[in-house]
C-alpha cells in the first residue's frame, strides 16, 4: 500500500458528522409541499383516515424525505458552521495530490421505520470506505463512501444512506507543468475539467464543438428543455430532437468567482445563468466584460470558448447595441 493510500485510508471509520438534530419536527406543511412538487398523490401522506385504512396509526411522511428533516438552515449554512473538520482535512489531503475534481456517483437508501408528524430526526455520518486508486473515464481517482444514519427521537433507525463520490484528477491535468497563477491577469495553465459525457448529453457537447448551441426539444409536445435528459418533463415522452438557438438572451443571474483557482480558467471568473430568448436557461461564462459591469437583465449574445482541441463551450458577451 502506498504512503498516500495509507494516509487516506486512515480516514475510514472517522465521524464525518457527529449526531445533529434536524431544526424542525416532521410536519404536514412540509410534507404537502414535497408531495405536490414530486407529484406523489398517495393519500397516506396527508389523510389520517386513508393511512389508518392501510394499518398505520395515521398519516406518515414519504420515506424519501428522511434527508429533508436534517437539512441545515440557510443562516447556519451562511455562518459556515461546518461540524466536520474531518471532511475538510480529507479534501485537503486529496487536493494536495491533485484529486481536485468531484462527481457524485450514487446514493443508496435503505428504509426501516416510517416517520409521522411530530417526530424529530437526527443524522450521524461516518466515512465508511475510500477505494484504492481507480481509472475512470473522467480520470484516475478515489471513490469516497460515507454512511449516513437517520434516527428518530425514540432512537430507532429510520434510514441509512450510502453516499458515494469520485474525487479525481481531470484528464490532461498532469500535462500542466506550470504552477497555478496566484493573481488574476491570464488563464491558469492547464486544461479545464472534462464534462461527464453520457448518452443524454454527448450530442450537446458535439454540437458545441461545431459552434452550434442546440436546445433539446420533445417531438411529442414541442417543449424545449435544458439541461438535457432522456424524458420530457411535460408529457413523459422519450422522443426528442434539437433546435438551434438564436444565441440571444439576457443575464438572469450571475456570480463572480475568485477562489478556489483551478487550471483552465481566468480569474475573476464571471459565471452567469443566461435566459435564452427561446425560454430555456443555461449556465455559462461571460466574456468581453468586467465583473463590475455585469447587470441582471442585460442583453447578451453567443460567444465561444475553444478551451482546447477536445473541448468547446458556449459563453456570452454583451450584445452589440443597435445604434453602434
Amino acid at each position: 500500500m502506498s504512503e498516500f493510500l495509507t494516509k487516506i485510508k486512515a480516514f475510514e471509520g472517522q465521524i464525518l458528522t457527529p449526531t445533529v438534530w434536524g431544526p424542525d419536527e416532521v410536519n404536514t406543511p412540509m410534507i404537502r409541499h414535497w408531495v405536490e412538487t414530486m407529484g406523489d398523490t398517495s393519500p397516506i401522506y396527508l389523510d389520517d383516515d386513508a393511512a389508518r385504512a392501510t394499518g398505520r396509526d395515521g398519516a406518515v411522511a414519504p420515506a424519501l424525505m428522511a434527508q429533508v428533516w436534517t437539512m441545515r438552515t440557510f443562516n447556519d449554512k451562511m455562518a459556515n458552521n461546518d461540524p466536520s473538520q474531518v471532511w475538510t482535512d480529507l479534501i485537503a489531503t486529496l487536493d494536495g495530490e491533485g484529486f481536485t475534481s468531484v462527481v457524485a456517483t450514487d446514493s443508496d437508501f435503505e428504509f426501516f421505520t416510517e416517520l409521522r408528524p411530530g417526530d424529530r430526526v437526527s443524522l450521524t455520518e461516518v466515512i465508511e470506505d475510500i477505494s484504492e486508486e481507480k481509472k475512470t473515464g473522467l480520470g484516475v481517482g478515489h471513490f469516497v463512501t460515507t454512511l449516513k444514519t437517520y434516527r428518530n427521537d425514540r432512537d430507532e433507525v429510520v434510514a441509512t444512506q450510502r453516499w458515494r463520490t469520485l474525487r479525481f484528477k481531470p484528464k490532461g491535468s498532469e500535462k500542466a507543468t506550470e504552477k497555478p497563477a496566484e493573481k488574476s491577469g491570464g488563464p491558469i495553465p492547464g486544461l479545464r475539467p472534462r464534462p461527464a459525457l453520457n448518452a443524454d448529453n454527448a450530442f450537446w457537447f458535439a454540437a458545441a464543438k461545431e459552434h452550434r448551441l442546440v436546445i433539446q426539444r420533445c417531438t411529442n409536445c414541442g417543449v424545449l428543455r435544458h439541461p438535457t435528459g432522456p424524458m420530457c418533463g411535460a408529457c413523459q415522452s422519450l422522443d426528442w430532437d434539437t433546435v438551434d438557438a438564436s444565441g440571444r438572451g439576457t443575464v438572469y443571474s450571475f456570480v463572480v468567482n475568485h477562489h478556489p483557482q483551478i487550471p483552465g480558467f481566468e480569474y475573476p471568473l464571471i459565471v452567469a445563468t443566461i435566459e435564452l430568448e427561446e425560454g430555456t436557461r443555461l449556465i455559462a461564462n461571460m466574456t468581453g466584460i468586467a465583473p463590475d459591469e455585469v447587470e441582471i437583465g442585460m442583453p447578451v449574445e453567443l460567444d465561444w470558448i475553444d478551451a482546447d482541441p477536445d473541448l468547446t463551450l458556449p459563453a456570452f458577451r454583451p450584445a452589440a447595441r443597435e445604434d453602434s
